[in-house]
């Protein structure tokens, strides 16, 4: 039995990955999230499934950081990018942060099968094009590197450190006290080599999908 996550939020292309899933492997299983706060939970409930399918732009999600925070914390879990942005930048950078293959929402399903078909037989899959690109930059590399190391939670408060919030409606959001928002932003000062807030939060954003 096939095992697969779908994380999009768009209900009508969940419904068509669903179709496409459902044709080439009739026997899968398929759990969906629509945003980030549905993703996570999903992918700890379902540890061991075959495949994620991510989106990279959805409420909560935007740019590799998910990517990177999920491969570091499920590194069993293989992810694979189905996105409507399709630049060579932005397909090769996918891939450097550890995806398995990018496959662009514009394929046919028959295409999109194919390339499902090939990741779950252990290749990976992505348009030429992307494999010619240039790689992720050394600052990029680094801001992935710090992001890897960060705890579920310490990715949360950086996430809305990211929004703009302030440590106090952090701690009241996500139900702790303000000093242990300010332990987590220590930690997470020291594992991205940052120096302050605003530069934690610049850092972060070479993950974005407009830093190439």
């Amino acid at each position: 039995m096939t095992e697969l996550l779908i994380a999009d939020d768009h209900p009508l292309f969940r419904e068509a990955l669903r179709g496409v899933v459902a044709r080439a492997f009739p026997e899968a299983v398929i759990h969906e999230a629509d945003s980030a706060e549905h993703l996570y939970p999903l992918v700890d409930a379902h540890p061991d499934a075959d495949l994620l399918l991510l989106d990279l732009n959805m409420p909560g999600v935007e740019g590799f950081s998910a990517l990177v925070h999920l491969r570091a914390q499920h590194p069993q879990l293989p992810v694979v990018i189905v996105s409507a942005r399709e630049e060579p930048t932005v397909m090769r950078r996918a891939l450097d942060h550890g995806a398995m293959g990018f496959i662009p929402k514009s394929a046919q399903a028959e295409a999109l099968g194919s390339a499902l078909r090939q990741i779950l037989d252990g290749g990976r899959w992505a348009p030429r094009a992307a494999l010619d690109a240039p790689a992720v930059d050394p600052d990029e590399q680094r801001a992935a590197a710090g992001v890897r190391e960060l705890t579920p939670q310490q990715f949360k408060v950086l996430q809305m450190l990211g929004a703009g919030h302030l440590n106090k409606q952090i701690a009241y959001d996500l139900g702790v006290s303000e000093a242990t928002i300010k332990a987590h932003m220590t930690a997470i000062l020291r594992k991205l080599g940052a120096t302050n807030r605003t530069q934690a939060v610049l850092i972060a954003g070479r993950l974005g999908l407009g830093a190439a």
